[in-house]
């Protein structure tokens, strides 16, 4: 007749797993990753050994991942005992989890945010320290952070940049979406700030020759949008106005 363990009893028993786990040094060590997708805050958050992961991040950035292409990856840390913590970030973002996947519908840089502060050895970004990463992915949020309520419509920046001439910005917000569109003129960084932070949105838009953004981009705030177009730090909601010239500032307070 088996005997039924008690609430008691099973916790015992896993305290003692644990530490003749930890006795006998055989926490696995491994690699916790994220990257981003083709989907704008769609991320992939998943684990991989310590030897397979440029493999790993070969295969998902050439072919995808659950019908989602467009993978890149973002950071990465090893870590000890990784499939406990890998455990752990499940539960922590699961109600923004694509069900029988490795997708969350998830902000990166909060994600980024959360891993580089594990105690552990950053795999990737190579040329950045944690604490580099950390800070950046704060400041990140804070540019994200500003967004408010936009009514539907068009929208216009416009701003003299010195030593480039005039910006001309152009985004339309469509149920709440505000997207820059191409077209757009955007002035180029200052040299002065290639060795300060410099948001993903503009590090990754296509721009150019000519100044000219040759793809619509969409914007987690006004501010962002700023970015994309004047390429440099600037309150969204008062350079970015309506089609009477109104300072989309104006919308926060109704």
């Amino acid at each position: 007749m088996q005997i039924k363990e008690t609430e008691k009893q099973y916790k015992s028993r896993k305290i003692i797993t644990v530490c003749k786990m930890m006795r006998g040094n055989v926490l696995a060590k491994g690699i916790i990753y994220v990257m981003t997708t083709v989907v704008p805050g769609l991320i992939k958050l998943g684990k991989t050994g310590s030897d397979n992961f440029e493999s790993r991040m070969y295969h998902l950035e050439r072919n995808g991942y659950s019908n989602v292409a467009g993978l890149k990856r973002r950071f990465a840390i090893e870590v000890v005992d990784y499939d406990e913590k890998e455990k752990l970030l499940d539960e922590i973002f699961s109600k923004s989890k694509v069900p029988n996947t490795e997708l969350f519908a998830l902000d990166v840089d909060l994600v980024i945010q959360l891993l580089s502060s594990f105690e552990g050895k950053q795999i990737y970004p190579e040329e950045k320290t944690k604490e580099e990463v950390f800070d950046e992915a704060v400041k990140e949020l804070e540019v994200k952070a500003d967004f408010g309520f936009i009514p539907d419509g068009k929208y216009y920046l416009e701003r003299n940049v010195k030593g480039f001439g005039k910006t001309s910005g152009k985004a339309i917000v469509e149920d709440g979406i505000f997207k820059v569109l191409k077209g757009s003129i955007c002035a180029p960084i200052r040299p002065g700030l290639a060795s300060e932070f410099i948001p993903e949105i503009r590090k990754n838009a296509i721009i150019s020759e000519n100044n000219v953004l040759m793809e619509d981009i969409v914007c987690s705030s006004p501010s962002s949008a700023g970015w994309v177009v004047i390429g440099a730090s600037n309150n969204g909601w008062v350079e970015w106005k309506d089609e009477r010239g109104q300072k989309i500032d104006v919308f926060r307070n109704q």
